[in-house]
């Protein structure tokens, strides 16, 4: 019995030619998110399909920061996002509402955008591109993107469902090559590739019957998790940015500051006590004194 790859990120390339390759799996990694959210099955599958893809267009560039794949502007589905960090860990959310009737992408988003922000970090300046999401799907719609952001020749295949998410990813390289027809040959061989297939075999066994006929070289794997960057210490760099009179305020209306993280579904709750705490530590400036 062959056993399948699980949270695995898989880079390979096809000799002697400019044209390179990921497949991705995402299972424990993907039972996070929808361990925290209950969402309607067409919303899932979405979400999954843009998890596979986060993973799969984060490795394809070299940064020390993040790679947040958003979706937003349609609807039902009004807002989708995914943040894919250079250490391969995951989160993403989803909003809606209204009919979902339809698995269709184009019914599902309506007319939406799809927005891509690099941060590289370490100081580095960020950069956005953002395409009409106007593709059949949300694979096409990602390679429209490609196409005319970054004029780099890029092939998508999404599936997702209650139990997993997978994603295979070709991309050709600037340059000449000794194999002129490599990338279209490669990309006919991709399109025979099913959902389940993608869902449900190993690596290697899918790469060998879709190329095994190329000489294909398969690095080893990357392991990918879920990982959500909110703590309390982040909430409270937010409070003290509020103010003291500003979380006093809310505080008298509210009895206590309650902030519900939507990607991982943790809460945070913050009372008088903590406010002043908050506000008493020494790398704070000093608060008036006319305190109510």
């Amino acid at each position: 019995m062959t056993l399948r790859d699980t949270d695995s990120l898989h880079r390979f390339v096809f000799e002697h030619t400019n044209v390179r390759g990921e497949l991705v799996h995402l299972d424990a990694t993907w039972q996070a998110i929808l361990d925290r959210h209950a969402y309607p099955e067409p919303v899932r599958d979405l979400l999954g399909q843009a998890m596979a893809a986060a993973a799969l267009l984060s490795a394809t560039i070299k940064i020390s920061g993040s790679l947040t794949l958003q979706l937003q502007g349609g609807n039902p589905v009004s807002l989708l996002v995914v943040q894919a960090g250079a250490d391969r860990t995951l989160r993403g959310l989803a909003h809606w509402e209204g009919d979902l009737a339809s698995h269709d992408f184009r019914r599902l988003v309506g007319k939406a955008r799809i927005a891509l922000t690099i941060d590289p970090g370490e100081g580095g300046d960020r950069y956005q591109g953002i395409v009409a999401a106007e593709g059949a799907s949300l694979a096409a719609s990602l390679e429209d993107y490609f196409a005319q952001s970054e004029q780099l020749a890029t092939r998508l295949w999404l599936a997702a469902d209650g139990r997993r998410a997978a994603g295979m990813l070709l991309q050709q390289l600037p340059g000449v090559t000794e194999d002129a027809d490599a990338w279209n040959r490669d990309v006919h061989l991709g399109e025979t590739v099913t959902d389940e297939e993608l869902l449900g075999l190993p690596t290697r066994e899918l790469l060998h019957r879709l190329y095994h006929e190329e000489d294909v070289r398969l690095f080893e794997p990357e392991p990918v998790s879920f990982r959500c960057s909110c703590s309390r210490e982040r909430i409270e760099t937010v409070l003290r940015g509020l103010g003291y009179d500003e979380v006093q305020d809310i505080l008298r209306e509210q009895g206590s500051i309650k902030v519900n993280c939507e990607f991982c579904n943790q809460a945070y709750e913050f009372d008088a006590v903590d406010a002043e705490r908050l506000f008493a530590a020494s790398d704070q400036p000093e608060v008036p004194r006319t305190r109510h």
